[in-house]
């Protein structure tokens, strides 16, 4: 752990900007590059997002605690649109003019093959010991497999443990139980920004725990560990082996724990991306303070199933994890389908990644050739299940809540987008944009984004209010 100081750390921002983002023609690449070196000693870090959310409560109601005051105000402030969105939900058949959700990053691509794979009679088992109490860290049947299964896809040099292995319902839970038992009350991880907002809850809400982004200066915060997304959500970027090393090397300096979060790691669609696992390293510099994590939620497509795996070959934050599984855990039931579905190397090679992957391509290519006949720019790397749009032309002055009332315009046109600032992008604007969805469903989302945008007044000269600029470092 360390004191934040304002002049020694330096990283990277993970935003782009006006400096850092280049307006290609409509036939060459995504149609926007930015450059995006992130070594963590090569530009001065400026941080945000280290205040008590406490302090953002205008009311409380009497009935709860002021922690309870504090969960309420998460959901009331971050869950509008989905909560909105559950209520009008579209259907082709029963509401055809409900909400087509492109906000939320889900994979609803290959339900077909799910189904038939977890329907098949080896899937199907009932015995008393998957009916009792498990071992809270997972049934040891399950641990084996994740540590084989982890072993094989993230190629790492040596067959992983599964006594280093625990098992909890999702990737929140990890964020949550990992902050819990790593920080004290008030303290934070560093995260590069923009990034997948809802960690900020997953850490505050039980832990009392904060997150340092990477653009705006404070000081005096102490520092327990920094938080790592590979592939990187929402831009889709994806960490070299040698940027992951200098961030474990940066992270021993200073005795942080990394939380390095793959739950992306089989949702690389672009072969050219070139994506490595953390654990593919040949050596850890801190193994006792890398811990890795990874769920079924993305991969494949089983977010509402809720399965996560924590990999740390510290016993200790293994064990103390472990402790608050029984608040988290996973059936046996479903334990079972897990082991099963994860010693399946034969039909996760050869039907469902390749398929998977096919229509994650197929999905990206239709919503990347719409954007850019609407001269759009884009961020998208190959990975993941989203495209980091810039739509902050279309705003007519450049402020967050011109961001909010474009994003609720989409919203009353029944489509559900996500909002930059819920990711802590610094520029008003930006949009993610979530293409893993069925053909008819993304052809008519994209349509109704258009009927929004087309009705949009945009800037006179119709560029963004800032100058884009020539990239002046290597891009990504």
């Amino acid at each position: 752990m360390f004191t934040l100081p304002q002049k020694e750390f330096r990283m990277t921002t993970a935003c782009p900007g006006s400096d850092s983002i280049q307006d290609l023609p409509s036939n060459k690449g995504d149609g926007l590059e930015r450059e995006c070196s992130r070594k963590p000693d090569q530009k001065l870090l400026k941080f945000y997002g280290v205040g008590d959310p406490a302090a953002e409560l205008s009311s409380s109601s009497p009935y709860l605690s002021s922690r309870g005051s504090v969960i309420k105000w998460f959901w009331d402030s971050a869950e509008e649109g989905y909560r909105t969105y559950h209520m009008d939900e579209y259907d082709e058949d029963k509401n055809p003019s409900g909400i087509i959700n492109l906000g939320t990053s889900e994979n609803k691509l290959c339900f077909d093959l799910l189904s038939r794979r977890l329907s098949q009679s080896d899937m199907l088992q009932v015995e008393p010991a998957l009916l009792q109490y498990p071992d809270w860290r997972g049934h040891l049947f399950l641990r084996e497999e994740v540590a084989r299964f982890l072993s094989f896809y993230c190629r790492s040099p040596a067959p992983l443990k599964p006594e280093n292995v625990v098992v909890l319902n999702g990737c929140a839970s990890l964020f949550s139980a990992l902050a819990t038992v790593l920080c004290e009350a008030g303290e934070a991880f560093l995260i590069p920004a923009p990034y997948y907002g809802a960690i900020t809850q997953h850490v505050y809400l039980y832990g009392n725990v904060r997150l340092v982004c990477v653009y705006l200066d404070s000081e005096g915060v102490k520092v327990k560990g920094l938080i790592l997304i590979n592939p990187q959500n929402p831009l889709g970027d994806i960490y070299s082996p040698g940027e992951l090393q200098e961030y474990l090397e940066f992270a021993k300096r200073h005795e942080l724990h990394v939380m390095v979060d793959e739950v992306y790691m089989l949702s690389v669609f672009e072969e050219s991306a070139g994506y490595r696992s953390v654990l593919s390293l040949e050596r850890l510099p801190d193994p006792q303070r890398t811990h890795v994590m990874w769920a079924t939620s993305k991969d494949f497509g089983m977010s509402g199933l809720r399965f996560g795996t924590l990999y740390t070959e510290n016993r200790a934050v293994a064990t103390a994890v472990a402790s608050l599984c029984r608040y988290h855990g996973l059936s046996g039931l479903v334990q079972y389908q897990m082991a099963q579905l994860l010693r399946d190397h034969d039909w996760i090679n050869q039907v469902y990644l390749p398929e998977n992957h096919a229509r994650l391509k197929a999905a990206h290519t239709y919503v990347s050739e719409d954007l850019r006949a609407l001269g759009i720019p884009f961020v998208s790397r190959g990975a993941g299940f989203f495209i980091w749009v810039d739509l902050r032309k279309y705003l007519p002055e450049a402020t967050f809540e011109e961001e909010v009332l474009l994003w609720r315009r989409f919203l009353e046109n029944k489509v559900l987008l996500s909002f930059g600032k819920a990711f802590e992008c610094k520029e008003p604007g930006w949009f993610r944009l979530v293409f893993s969805d069925k053909t008819h469903r993304l052809h008519l989302g994209m349509q109704r984004v258009r009927q929004v945008l087309e009705g949009q007044p945009q800037l006179a000269d119709g560029a963004p209010p800032h100058q884009i600029q020539e990239p002046q470092g290597p891009h990504r």
